[in-house]
């Protein structure tokens, strides 16, 4: 007879209580971020927190919301609300967080005031990798990729932006004086006050704009890349080889390990070019895997001639394409 899979009774007891751990594999990537973290010195490593206050409400322990912190990224999932709602319902965050449920802004303020110490704990990382004969080849590939920031297009300046967007707002004013011009040789009626009311109000808005566009245009020609971005400071307009106007937000280098793919450094940067990157990331992975030579690849967008100079004085052996001219 065929039947279907039967699940169980929800309301169903068990003899023996059962245990989260029961739940988690014994080879489950938690386990090792639980290991991992708890075998840092998280005071050297400057996070914030490691002592409890002496009063106040009890705060939760810097390894609780890093282990948080790197399941998150470990399982694309960075938003600190989401990561709230996973404390409360992922039987593997129960685990590794201890049934701890810290909020969205306690996760948010975390990363945020712990910046340089996430850091450290990313070449630690890397440092045990090494330990464990993973980064054994000195050699890497290095490339970028664009992160959109939460500022949005309309919030960045550019000249030609701040030219663009004068022109459309002296282009209205101009259409609503005219309307105001033609309103005021027509027999006067409710109706027409009332438009009129309107108009003016429009018009006060237009000049109110203009003044704010006027702060923004000397803010950006203070800046030196002649730019600047209201919501998110530090993010950039930036092209992208995919279609539309780019993005506003960072250029993430990233140098990975070419036999395991394993990320050995990263930098964040505003720059929209990769062409001043190489030395730099090249250097730096240099240094974290604590090599004499190093071989670097990338692609034909990190060519100049400068940065090649710079990394073969620093004894790094670089292969990558020359742009067609």
């Amino acid at each position: 007879m065929r039947r279907f899979v039967e699940q169980a009774d929800r309301g169903q007891w068990t003899l023996l209580p059962e245990c989260l751990d029961d739940f988690i594999d014994e080879n489950n990537p938690v386990r090792v971020i639980d290991v991992f973290v708890d075998a840092l010195d998280l005071a050297e490593m400057s996070f914030e927190g490691v002592e409890p206050a002496a009063t106040g409400r009890p705060s939760y322990h810097p390894s609780i919301l890093l282990k948080l912190y790197i399941y998150g990224y470990l399982n694309r999932v960075q938003s600190s609300r989401r990561l709230e709602r996973e404390a409360g319902r992922n039987v593997e965050v129960m685990w590794l967080l201890g049934r701890l449920t810290p909020d969205h802004k306690t996760i948010a303020d975390f990363r945020k005031d712990n910046g340089l110490a996430l850091r450290r704990v990313c070449a630690r990382f890397v440092e045990l990798c090494r330990e464990m004969g993973l980064l054994a080849t000195a050699s890497v590939a290095i490339d970028g990729s664009k992160f959109k920031a939460v500022n949005n297009r309309d919030r960045n300046f550019t000249r030609a932006k701040v030219e663009r967007r004068r022109a459309q707002l002296e282009e209205s004013v101009s259409r609503y004086l005219s309307q105001l011009d033609t309103a005021d040789r027509q027999e006067p009626t409710e109706a027409l006050a009332a438009k009129v009311t309107r108009l003016n109000e429009k018009l006060t808005k237009l000049k109110e704009e203009m003044g704010k566009l006027a702060v923004y245009e000397k803010q950006m020609r203070a800046s030196p890349d002649q730019q600047i971005s209201l919501t998110d400071p530090d993010s950039r307009s930036m092209a992208t080889s995919g279609r539309g106007s780019g993005v506003v937000g960072y250029n993430v280098q990233v140098a990975v390990d070419t036999e395991h793919h394993l990320i050995v450094t990263h930098e964040v940067t505003n720059s929209g070019s990769d062409r001043a990157q190489l030395a730099n990331v090249a250097k730096q992975a240099k240094a974290v895997l604590k090599t004499e030579t190093l071989e670097a690849v990338a692609d034909r967008g990190y060519f100049s001639s400068l940065e090649i100079l710079a990394c073969h004085e620093a004894g790094i052996i670089v292969t990558l394409p020359k742009p067609q001219t």
